[in-house]
């Protein structure tokens, strides 16, 4: 055996503490994106008049910075995980500020920001940092209640919020809402702020569906299909129907010659039609597998910052797969949203990593540390 637990070494510490099932399903989720990007980006690089496999080479790219990036991050130790999310967060928020003055208008929207040969989506970055920085924040505020951590918080997210909001992206916009919340109740905030959040939420949705006109345009075509040009989700449908259990195996599918998405929002139709509905399923298992895996440690964690950034990670990671999911399946409005590494998009794809590296590290940092007597919820309370 090359490594004894005898050892002293970084590597070896890493070896006996990673988490190897939850890594290993990471890393297969990455290889099957590279699978997904080769069966559908060519068409769709050839109809902007693209080389074929532009996209692909693009997220073999993105892919090899981002292995390195989930490696690197999962040897970080706990307090070197905050350290990281709160610069990056700090960071982020300054690329989104330079992406709304000095970034490419893109189908209406500020959200890039050009860094020499690279385009990048800071808010794509910005979400996992977030969730660690507001994580350390709240979990501050159990363990010193004269420091207003949760109040900082609040004001983190709302800045965050509001970014997106100017951009805009409201599909991001209602992810970050979702996990707050989902971390506010791990955090043990009282149920009726809760659905004062929740109504404040609403009410925003009214006021973007009011004043928003591509808000209403994708609402009311999911609302009545039959009004509006639903071209997208229709071919997304089809595909599903064509592909049946087993699929028309690899390059035999349609929809990705017509979708304009095939490899990014639309990737999963383009998996249940070349690959059947059995590979959706094994697809669906892994998403499943990690979040049911991340939250079990989360809640046998007796660290609050521990507990609170693993339950936001990995509920941001989950829902943002279910999203994408429904879009396609016609259960949700269209969304401008990829399916966690599976999906075409530099951005997205190192965002996702930097987020499962985080929770790599918390995961792996727990099992090093002294337990505490007391829980979450009892440190709150």
């Amino acid at each position: 055996m090359l490594i004894s637990r005898s050892d002293r070494g970084a590597l070896a510490r890493w070896w006996f503490t990673i988490d190897r099932a939850l890594i290993s399903a990471v890393l297969l989720l990455m290889a099957m994106g590279v699978l997904v990007s080769m069966a559908a980006s060519p068409p769709v690089a050839e109809r902007i008049g693209l080389d074929s496999f532009h996209f692909f080479r693009n997220q073999l790219y993105f892919l090899f910075f981002a292995v390195i990036g989930l490696v690197t991050l999962s040897f970080f130790d706990i307090a070197w995980v905050r350290r990281a999310g709160i610069a990056g967060f700090i960071g982020s928020l300054a690329l989104m500020v330079l992406a709304l003055k000095f970034g490419p208008e893109i189908k209406g929207a500020h959200r890039w920001i050009n860094l020499g040969p690279l385009n990048l989506q800071p808010s794509e970055f910005a979400k996992p940092c977030y969730v660690v920085a507001a994580s350390w924040f709240l979990a501050e505020r159990t363990r010193r209640p004269d420091m207003p951590g949760h109040i900082i918080a609040y004001v983190m997210g709302l800045v965050f919020i509001g970014l997106l909001v100017v951009q805009p992206d409201f599909g991001q916009t209602a992810l970050v809402v979702a996990t707050t919340g989902a971390m506010l109740l791990v955090f043990g905030i009282p149920w009726v702020v809760i659905f004062g959040l929740l109504g404040v939420g609403v009410i925003g949705g009214v006021f973007a569906y009011l004043l928003v006109p591509h808000v209403t345009s994708r609402i009311d075509r999911f609302l009545s299909p039959e009004n509006g040009d639903t071209f997208q989700t229709d071919t997304a449908m089809e595909a599903f129907r064509n592909g049946g259990f087993l699929g028309t195996g690899p390059g035999g599918g349609q929809a990705k010659l017509v979708l304009p998405d095939a490899h990014t929002d639309f990737s999963f139709a383009v998996v249940g039609e070349e690959f059947g509905a059995i590979a959706c399923l094994a697809l669906m298992a892994f998403f499943i597998f990690i979040v049911m895996r991340v939250l079990s440690k989360a809640k046998a964690e007796n660290d609050p910052f521990a507990a609170l950034a693993l339950s936001g990670l990995v509920t941001m990671f989950g829902l943002q797969a279910v999203i994408n999911m429904g879009v396609n399946v016609a259960l949700l409005p269209a969304k401008g949203m990829t399916l966690p590494f599976i999906s075409s998009g530099g951005s997205s794809l190192l965002g996702t990593a930097m987020a499962m590296g985080f929770v790599l590290a918390l995961a792996r940092g727990s099992s090093q540390q002294q337990p505490s007597r007391l829980s979450l919820s009892e440190q709150a309370a």
